[in-house]
């Protein structure tokens, strides 16, 4: 194997491993319609795949249009014991969740449902930019 072609899967490796390592832990709950208004943005429509940051995340609205992938990682409860679809969802943080402690998010009911079983209402997560 050629010294370059061994340099490009050593960058691969490193950046699949970088990304990996800047997850944040934590756990996601969801909200359902109305979506609007929203802290960041009032009443324009962002789409439903969204979410409401804890206050830390929010940062006095820093974070509106922040964009994160966020993926299941397991149960809180044991209501449903293998909530997980295996999927990852896209969304973007369009308002504040006053009541979420500083490791939880609130997705849209439409971005939690594409991650997990609904039923489930709370579940591990990781997430990241």
């Amino acid at each position: 194997m050629g010294l370059m072609t061994r340099a490009i899967i050593l960058i691969g490796m490193v950046a699949c491993l970088t990304s990996v390592a800047h997850a944040i832990a934590g756990q996601a709950t969801f909200y359902g319609p109305p979506l609007v208004p929203s802290a960041c943005f009032g009443f324009e429509d962002r789409g439903n795949l969204v979410m409401a940051a804890n206050r830390n995340l929010y940062a006095n609205g820093g974070a509106c249009g922040t964009r994160y992938r966020v993926t299941c990682t397991g149960p809180t409860n044991i209501g449903v014991p293998q909530p997980c679809t295996g999927r990852s969802v896209d969304v973007t943080v369009v308002d504040l969740c006053p009541g979420c402690a500083s490791d939880q998010i609130d997705l849209s009911q439409d971005a939690f449902a594409i991650i997990a079983n609904r039923d489930a209402g709370r579940i591990l997560i990781n997430y990241d930019r």
